[in-house]
């Protein structure tokens, strides 16, 4: 992606930082929570939509709840690890509980 007013690839402008593994694995596991929950609820949808009478309420709330999801997913900063952790729990349990019909 490039700066349209300087022709500079805005990722080199970012200030450097040194992750360590663990760091990255816990960041890459929270992303991954995410996505698992963002996966449920298009199960969610899919299940509801393959239904002789789907319900659009609940079409329309598994959607909103992924965009929401997805806005959460890009402010997860790897330096924040309360976050981070934080993060690991919620978005696994929630996948669980969508998964499991209670969401």
């Amino acid at each position: 992606m490039t700066d349209p007013e300087n022709g500079i690839s805005i990722t080199h402008q970012l200030e450097p930082y040194a992750w360590s593994n663990e760091e990255t694995a816990a960041y890459e596991a929270a992303i991954e929570a995410v996505n698992g929950a963002v996966g449920a609820y298009s199960a969610l949808i899919a299940a509801e939509r393959s239904k002789p009478e789907p319900d659009e309420e609940v079409i329309r709330s598994a959607r909103a709840a992924r965009a929401r999801l997805a806005k959460e997913r890009e402010g997860l900063r790897s330096t924040d690890h309360e976050q981070i952790a934080a993060a690991r729990q919620r978005y696994a349990r929630l996948a669980r509980e969508v998964r499991g019909g209670i969401a």
